[in-house]
């Protein structure tokens, strides 16, 4: 079974970006003034990274592709003259990362849904449409101690395509080392998670949100209001196919 992230696995409420991105930049600002780096003001710190961010959505919508925040973050900062270490830089990433991570939260009996599904013998796994690193996606998902339930995370920033392109499914099932006709993908959205998932071949879930409860599905996709009816509904796949 495979899960997309945002608004799946983890919902975000309804989230002011500025405030956030305001949040993020001063945490980040403050973490490198510390390590004595040459930041420059907190006024021009802010726009210069507001507008790379900008700039790199907007090449990111056209081309169709993600990229990769840390890998950004780095040759970004690097052109200032800021040299950190490796680890300084993933933690750099998740000061950015951090205020939006505060957002989020977890159905509260998410990790016995998962439990239940892993004794059932089922493989897991994250395919996300993302562009940020790993690292603080990771971190992130360990804070509500989940991350040892998923044997592989996909990440759209790390391939030249991104959902619903199905070979991002596609890639994610020879990672699981499942075929496609054998795996659920349970996502939020109708246009990159249920027709993605079927161009791929695999079953489709739709994990009901406000935004898309009104979406019509394809017929071959389900509807589930909360993860802790995919036991269920996994019981009612293999009694149909049987």
């Amino acid at each position: 079974m495979l899960f997309d992230l945002g608004q799946t696995l983890i919902h975000f409420n309804k989230v002011n970006a500025m405030a956030v991105f305001h949040e993020a930049a001063t945490n980040s600002y403050d973490y490198l003034k510390e390590l004595d780096q040459p930041v420059g003001s907190l006024k021009a710190y802010k726009w210069r990274n507001f507008l790379s961010i900008r700039v790199k959505l907007l090449i990111s919508d056209l081309m169709k592709r993600d990229w990769d925040s840390l890998v950004g973050l780095r040759k970004s900062h690097e052109k200032k003259g800021i040299r950190l270490s490796a680890e300084q830089w993933r933690q750099l990433n998740w000061k950015w990362y951090e205020p939006l991570s505060r957002r989020g939260s977890i159905e509260p009996d998410l990790a016995e849904t998962l439990g239940l599904l892993r004794d059932k013998g089922l493989k897991l796994g994250i395919v996300s449409n993302t562009w940020v690193n790993g690292c603080s996606l990771e971190k992130h998902i360990d804070k509500y101690g989940l991350l040892h339930f998923f044997d592989v995370k996909v990440y759209s920033y790390d391939y030249p395509f991104r959902k619903p392109d199905k070979r991002l499914f596609i890639e994610a099932a020879k990672q699981v080392n499942v075929a496609c006709a054998n795996i659920l993908f349970v996502g939020d959205r109708v246009d990159n998670d249920i027709r993605g998932a079927i161009r791929a071949g695999m079953l489709p879930v739709l994990k009901t949100t406000p935004e898309n409860k009104r979406k019509t599905l394809p017929p071959t996709a389900t509807r589930i209001d909360k993860l802790s009816e995919l036991p269920q509904l996994i019981e009612k796949v293999n009694t149909d196919n049987t």
